[in-house]
């Protein structure tokens, strides 16, 4: 995010991404991350019988399997109020206690912008 609280174009990205996800799939949370060389992942919920991941968890694990070693930031889209500390927890665990984790609603506007930490 920039000084003034407007995102920058990166961060305009993973939340566009993971808007579109939530849309396309209609699923409850669509989650986008960065990792340390740009690249981006987009996921939704997985609500499966035998696995079940909230959008970032999902984001997440699909950055690790495809060789990312670090996260720039994430991204939730949700009508959840907050991230929830087993999101928070799979950013750190790859991103680090600072990586910030941007929380937007359904219509894209980010409410909060916290370190994972």
């Amino acid at each position: 995010m920039s000084e003034t609280g407007e995102l920058d174009a990166e961060d305009r990205k993973i939340v566009t991404l993971a808007r579109s996800v939530r849309v396309r799939n209609s699923v409850p949370e669509g989650a986008a991350v960065r990792d340390g060389t740009g690249r981006t992942y987009a996921a939704g919920t997985v609500d499966l019988t035998s696995l079940r991941l909230s959008a970032l968890q999902t984001a997440v694990a699909m950055a690790v399997a495809s060789g990312a070693t670090s996260l720039e930031a994430a991204a939730v889209v949700t009508e959840a109020t907050s991230v929830s500390d087993a999101d928070r927890a799979a950013v750190r665990d790859l991103g680090g206690p600072d990586t910030p984790v941007l929380l937007a609603g359904p219509d894209g506007s980010v409410r909060t912008t916290t370190p994972a930490g």
